[in-house]
């Protein structure tokens, strides 16, 4: 279950010992944490030319936006968290890689997945059509933030995650947040062979664009990634999976994009034990 406050959406899970939740493009009406320097706030006056691009609350140090705006938004979310808890980035390339974040870092972790058992250190997952999911065990000492696209999921991302935590699948939770939907997620024949290839049950997860006028043109394939993480997920052994099934590519008014826009910022979904 989600609840909405102040631009972000709080996720609610069976158990009490986790907190998550994701951002809009917009800020939360929230104050400035007091780690939040002053040269920090000075700069976001310089910044505000690219405002139209980045909106109000990009979480991407990679996509053009200024850089030090962006470190305000991240500081930011600390409001959201537990004092002293720190939130660990991941440089995400569209892999399979999953890593067991020990301690915090300042620098970004080079993969698409994180676990962690620290109850100092959030995990957060930056997305712009890609799936967030998020995992927490029925214990409340294990949790783990998966970036979905399509590669990953196609490279068994979800498989590799729980492969690697100390809990076994049925003992997990699973949150799906918004991502691009299954009426706008347009993709090759490829795309879909890859999946089907895995197993025939992919194919409900595409269904066929409307078909074009010239026989030469490829076929072309709606594409709905909460349903292959929800095939995924369950036969792995997960049995309690929630989704936030909103579009990121339809809602410009809440999300960014990069469909879309090309030229856009990224939200965060993020987790940490309390």
């Amino acid at each position: 279950m989600t609840t909405k406050a102040n631009n972000i959406s709080q996720i609610e899970w069976p158990i009490p010992d986790v907190l998550a939740f994701t951002t809009t493009r917009f800020s939360p009406r929230q104050h400035q944490p007091t780690n939040t320097s002053q040269d920090i706030q000075a700069s976001l006056v310089s910044c505000k030319e690219l405002k139209t691009a980045f909106a109000a609350f990009n979480l991407g140090t990679h996509v053009g936006d200024c850089a030090k705006t962006v470190l305000a938004n991240r500081n930011s979310l600390l409001a959201h968290l537990p004092s002293k808890t720190k939130i660990q980035w991941l440089e995400q390339v569209h892999g399979n890689h999953v890593v067991d974040v020990m301690s915090h870092s300042d620098e970004p972790m080079v993969a698409d997945a994180a676990i962690t058992r620290r109850r100092d250190i959030a995990l957060a997952i930056m997305t712009a059509d890609c799936l967030p999911i998020l995992l927490v065990n029925n214990a409340g000492n294990e949790i783990a933030a998966i970036h979905a696209g399509w590669r990953p999921l196609a490279a068994n991302i979800i498989e590799q995650t729980i492969a690697k935590m100390h809990s076994s699948a049925e003992q997990v939770y699973a949150w799906m947040g918004p991502c691009i939907g299954p009426s706008a997620f347009e993709v090759g024949q490829e795309v879909m062979q890859i999946f089907c290839q895995i197993s025939p049950q992919f194919q409900a997860a595409f269904s066929p664009v409307s078909a074009t006028h010239n026989a030469s043109d490829e076929q072309k394939y709606f594409a709905d990634l909460q349903l292959i993480a929800t095939l995924q997920l369950t036969a792995l052994g997960v049995k309690d999976i929630t989704r936030l099934a909103e579009c990121t590519y339809q809602h410009s008014d809440k999300y960014y994009s990069y469909r879309r826009d090309k030229i856009t910022g990224r939200m965060a979904s993020i987790i940490c034990l309390s």
